[in-house]
């Protein structure tokens, strides 16, 4: 009796250590917020798995959507192959994507967020598309940084070129691509405005 006693003394003890051990070593929110930067290099490197990106994904899919219709798609470019020609595609972004293991293309599918039965609920139309689409991206960029990758979200690309090499199909609109990898830079913060610029309480 007494070494089972002991048994589950020890098994609580070694519980709790891995409880502490776990808070101290999780990031909070505010701490993810305040480390993530633009990351505009990247090491060569260093690579993402597969498992990392679907890992990732599935953290993003909990992002919330118009009606929970989750019209957002992402597109992981990770072959050899089909980097050369997404990165061939990114206009003036080029030099920044050019050693990024992972680029992941971002679109929406038209007619679903912001409408109901075929019709758009508000003169916001695709618009809340897209405003989905941008909600994905805060989480995508933020889970990576809590997974320990930088990123960068570009809006500088060719659409069509990108839509052939990747077989997007047209129903799909091409919002934006993100760098995802090992920053070799530690960004500044930029300056942000004052809140009462931009917070107004009625």
């Amino acid at each position: 009796m007494r070494k089972i006693k002991l048994f589950r003394l020890l098994l609580v003890a070694g519980l709790l250590t891995s409880l502490v051990s776990c808070s101290k070593n999780a990031s909070s929110f505010d701490e993810v917020v305040s480390a993530r930067r633009s990351v505009r290099s990247y090491d060569p490197n260093r690579k993402i798995s597969e498992d990392q990106v679907r890992t990732l994904i599935a953290t993003v899919q909990e992002a919330p959507s118009w009606a929970n219709v989750q019209a957002t798609r992402f597109y992981a470019v990770m072959s050899d192959a089909k980097l050369k020609e997404a990165k061939a595609a990114m206009l003036n972004n080029q030099n920044t994507v050019a050693d990024a293991p992972v680029l992941i293309v971002t679109t929406y599918r038209q007619g679903e967020s912001g409408f109901f039965s075929g019709e758009a609920a508000n003169e916001v139309g695709n618009g809340w598309g897209a405003f989905d689409a941008g909600l994905s991206n805060a989480f995508l960029v933020l889970k990576a940084k809590e997974m320990g990758f930088d990123t960068v979200i570009m809006g500088l690309r060719d659409a069509n070129a990108l839509r052939n090499a990747l077989s997007i199909p047209s129903e799909e609109v091409i919002m934006s691509v993100v760098a995802l990898g090992y920053g070799n830079q530690e960004p500044r913060r930029p300056e942000r405005k004052a809140l009462n610029e931009v917070l107004h309480i009625k």
